[in-house]
């Protein structure tokens, strides 16, 4: 029914519809409608260019269309104009305007902005609204009502509201908390808010809240601790490039929290309380205190930070031992990984990434197999190196030094192992003949030499052809493919499955190392 009205609304402009009136007894006598129209002009009669469907079925498939399309299908009747002014879903962009951004300048688009949410709002039969979005890059203080548009549109029944506005525009949106007191508060679940300045929010108790995401705003630990406080359905929190914040604290009392994401924010400290907490995710420009008052059950990990994988092995808290899948990212290591002294018993699935411009030279990447002894039931292993240019010494051409052996060292679950960005690494080599000598489980190893995106492959792009890799990129893939035959092929047995991946030869000239 839905593909139906949006048809209809494409074809309203060159065909004539015949208007389809209903019977008296298909109308529904709608007490609590906040969508009331007055008949008078059409003689009490409700034209749908369409089947006979009661009003509140066509009042509902209307409102499932985008606020664009809704207002295209307005077109079509006189009972669609009716539902449009009472559309409960407000979507406001320059795309969903019809905006071009190219016609005029910065201000000008402001002004037309502004104009055209002014007459969508005051030609409305109804402000019942359920969600809320504003998305503009060219917010100006000066000209746009956006505290207007919210005291007219945040009202008792509101359930999401999204303003993200642009750092471009250099103007910080001092967001009205104040409108979402009382009833408009209690019935709110999604909150997403970007380029805002926070005012108080004492006071504010947000019991529906269920999401809140929030990028570039200013707002203190202080202010954000209120409002996490006072939600005590929070299900999922996202903070983005708040930088004001510097430590973070999670209550106990939030037991409905299952997912954090802080990415780029200026934290120091991370205290959480809240229990049921299984997605983590953290990524920083520096590293983060970790204290933890309570064995969390998490299952996702992600932390992303210089010196990861080092904090990860030595400093980890040992309430974190129920950990299956953590993904590990680190562009710089200070030192090699040091021996866990506790095991993650639970670890089965681990993603480490060391893809950095070019990594120090100094790491040893056999460091990392004290990270696997940490883990017996570890199956599958994902090992990123990627480098725009290797700085590690070369096993290639080096005919004095013979590979390093790691007795001791059994991994009994391992099966599958991924290694992306394979380069003649000596340390590497010796790390992924290592794996293979000493995993008695091992079925697939995958060694990829290129970038390991499959949307840069000619096969799956839309141009054809291979994203063309750096000259010095390419002379470390040759290597890396004959470090591969002389060292690693010999030592594979015949039960496990060996799969190299090397750049599109015929994108790509592979022509052998002298």
């Amino acid at each position: 029914m839905l593909n139906r009205v949006m048809s209809m609304q494409r074809e309203s402009h060159r065909l004539q519809i015949q208007p389809h009136n209903g019977p008296a007894d298909s109308k529904v006598d709608r007490k609590d409608s906040t969508c009331k129209q007055d008949h008078s002009s059409q003689g009490g009669e409700t034209q749908y260019p369409g089947p006979h469907l009661p009003e509140d079925i066509w009042c509902h498939i209307y409102s499932l269309l985008p606020m664009r399309d809704a207002a295209r299908a307005a077109c079509v009747s006189n009972a669609f104009q009716r539902f449009w002014r009472c559309h409960p879903n407000l979507a406001f962009s320059m795309k969903a305007l019809g905006m071009d951004k190219r016609s005029c300048g910065e201000d000008e688009i402001a002004r037309n902005f502004t104009s055209k949410v002014d007459h969508i709002l005051k030609n409305r039969l109804c402000m019942a609204i359920k969600t809320l979005e504003i998305v503009f890059r060219y917010y100006n203080d000066q000209v746009c009502n956006l505290d207007s548009w919210l005291q007219t549109v945040v009202t008792p029944g509101i359930e999401e509201l999204t303003i993200q506005l642009s750092r471009k525009s250099g103007r910080y949106y001092n967001f009205p908390w104040s409108v979402l007191a009382n009833e408009s508060g209690s019935s709110i679940r999604y909150i997403n808010l970007s380029c805002c300045v926070f005012s108080s929010t004492a006071g504010l108790c947000l019991k529906s809240l269920s999401r809140l995401e929030l990028c570039d705003v200013d707002i203190t630990g202080d202010q954000l601790g209120s409002l996490l406080h006072n939600s005590f359905a929070l299900q999922r929190v996202r903070l983005r490039l708040c930088n004001n914040i510097s430590c973070l604290k999670i209550p106990l009392h939030l037991r409905q929290l299952g997912c954090l994401e802080v990415f780029d924010c200026s934290l120091q400290l991370i205290e959480i309380e809240a229990q049921n907490i299984s997605n983590f995710q953290f990524r920083g420009h520096t590293q983060v205190q970790l204290p933890l008052g309570v064995a969390l059950q998490l299952k996702k990990l992600v932390m992303s930070f210089p010196g990861a994988v080092s904090y990860v092995c030595a400093d980890f808290p040992s309430s974190l031992q129920y950990v299956e899948a953590p993904t590990i990212c680190s562009s710089h290591e200070m030192i090699d990984t040091p021996v866990l002294p506790s095991k993650f018993f639970h670890l089965k699935y681990l993603s480490v990434d060391l893809s950095a411009l070019a990594f120090s030279p100094t790491y040893d990447y056999c460091s990392l197999i004290s990270f696997f002894d940490a883990s017996p039931s570890l199956e599958t292993l994902v090992v990123n190196v990627l480098q725009v240019k290797m700085l590690h010494e070369s096993i290639v051409g080096d005919n004095t030094s013979h590979l390093r052996e790691m007795p001791g060292h059994r991994h009994d679950s391992l099966k599958t192992v991924k290694i992306i960005g394979f380069s003649s690494a000596k340390s590497l080599v010796e790390l992924t003949c290592h794996i293979i000598e000493n995993t008695t489980s091992l079925k697939c190893l995958t060694l990829d030499t290129t970038r390991g995106h499959p949307w840069d492959s000619c096969s799956s792009n839309y141009t054809g052809k291979c994203l063309l890799l750096h000259g010095d990129f390419m002379v470390e893939a040759r290597k890396g493919l004959l470090a591969i035959r002389t060292y690693v092929e010999p030592k594979v047995p015949s039960g496990v499955k060996l799969n190299v991946v090397e750049p599109c030869r015929r994108c790509h000239s592979l022509e052998p190392v002298s």
